[in-house]
């Protein structure tokens, strides 16, 4: 049966800068094609993804992960009805979670412990472990909480009540949830697989990190009664052409979304939207990582999107081998682009793949072997016609079993 898959591969040149360091401060690196590169996780772009998504959803859209999970549901209990505010809430909307997740939902010991021996309030009960919830979720909680504030023990022990939470915490997944994932160490059974794969970013050429010894200087001292810095220190750095890309699966994406409810929207407006957000805040955005000390806003030099329909096929052997500055002129960008076009076409002809669908978007003279590749567009561009070319997919092939009428 025929897939829909999105690949994306993007080129940019970042300056001097730690977008992501390891437990010493160093940024990260991994060895590829026998020498050292530049890396940048995939965690930390992801991160960035869905920080984007606040600039480009509805936060109705949108998750939460928070292992603070009860209070973002207590708040929503209180805001249905005044009258269940504090410790009321709060109880409420642990007993709630703890039935709709199977997670424990109590107050952390240590902080308990720490709260008593000061003499302050208890804590608020927490979660063991960070918990993924979209916003539509814990509306739903709040409102299966309210219904059995009288007793919500015996509430959700009532079948029916608990099929209900059950069903409320694994239906109407944010784009977020549906696009990255979510597990529940207790109750595997509302998991979400995510839908997509987000490579480690590596640098093609070969990357040796380099440290900035630096001063700070007292504003205090100005009779110079005081010789020397009012500080130093040390920060580490390198500087790369990254090879970012990732794979988006549009089926298990709809499977996680489901088609809308809305009449006046086209069924799968909802993949539509989490499509377009996806594109546009994997491409634009950065890691914030040592960001005010680099200033490293840089956007990608090339961006190659490819419609598949088998399986989703990373470039990243183009860069095997490193890519060399050439000799007199320096730069990494138009050797990369120089090596990706060669590797693109040869192995797309090997595996009878030339048919897909491709949309290019770059910048500058170094990247114009890229041209070749497919069809020139912005990023608007980019973003509509993608946004299209899966609708018109979604039209044709209907949707799978899997999927359920009742989210979005």
């Amino acid at each position: 049966m025929s897939r829909i898959i999105i690949d994306v591969h993007v080129l940019q040149t970042v300056p001097p800068s730690n977008l992501n360091r390891d437990d010493t401060g160093t940024p990260k690196t991994a060895v590829y094609g026998g020498v050292r590169r530049a890396r940048v996780s995939s965690q930390a772009w992801k991160r960035a993804t869905r920080r984007a998504f606040k600039d480009l959803l509805d936060p109705a859209d949108l998750g939460v992960r928070t292992r603070r999970v009860a209070e973002l549901l207590a708040e929503r209990i209180t805001a249905l009805r005044e009258e269940l505010d504090g410790d009321k809430a709060l109880a409420l909307a642990a007993e709630t979670l703890r039935v709709a997740t199977g997670s424990k939902i109590e107050v952390p010991r240590r902080k308990a412990e720490s709260a008593k021996k000061k003499g302050e309030p208890e804590p608020p009960p927490e979660s063991s472990y960070l918990m993924f919830l979209s916003a539509r979720q814990l509306d739903g909680l709040a409102e299966i909480a309210v219904d059995g504030a009288d007793d919500i023990a015996a509430y959700l022990k009532v079948k029916e009540n608990k099929d209900r939470a059950r069903e409320i915490a694994d239906t109407r997944h944010s784009v977020d949830i549906a696009l990255f994932g979510r597990m529940v160490a207790d109750s595997a059974d509302i998991n979400v697989d995510a839908a997509a794969q987000v490579a480690h970013a590596i640098s093609v050429h070969q990357v040796e990190n380099e440290s900035d010894y630096y001063t700070a200087v007292d504003d205090q001292n100005e009779k110079d009664e005081e010789s020397g810095a009012g500080m130093i220190g040390t920060v580490d750095f390198n500087s790369a052409t990254l090879y970012r890309y990732a794979a988006l699966d549009v089926d298990r994406l709809r499977d996680n979304l489901g088609v809308g409810a809305r009449s006046d929207q086209p069924l799968d407006e909802p993949v539509r939207r989490a499509v377009r957000a996806f594109l546009h805040g994997f491409v634009a955005s950065m890691p914030t990582g040592k960001v005010n000390t680099f200033g490293n806003h840089t956007l990608p030099e090339a961006v190659i999107v490819t419609l598949r329909s088998a399986r989703p096929i990373s470039f990243v052997s183009a860069f095997e081998e490193p890519v060399l500055a050439a000799q007199g002129s320096g730069g990494h960008l138009r050797g990369a682009c120089t090596q990706l076009l060669a590797h693109v076409s040869d192995i797309e002809k090997a595996y009878e793949v030339t048919e897909d669908p491709t949309w290019v978007l770059r910048v500058g003279a170094a990247t114009e072997p890229l041209a070749a590749l497919g069809t020139g567009v912005t990023i608007g561009g980019l973003l509509d016609e993608v946004t299209d070319a899966v609708a018109g997919r979604l039209t044709a092939q209907p949707a799978g079993e899997k999927v359920k009428a009742t989210r979005a």
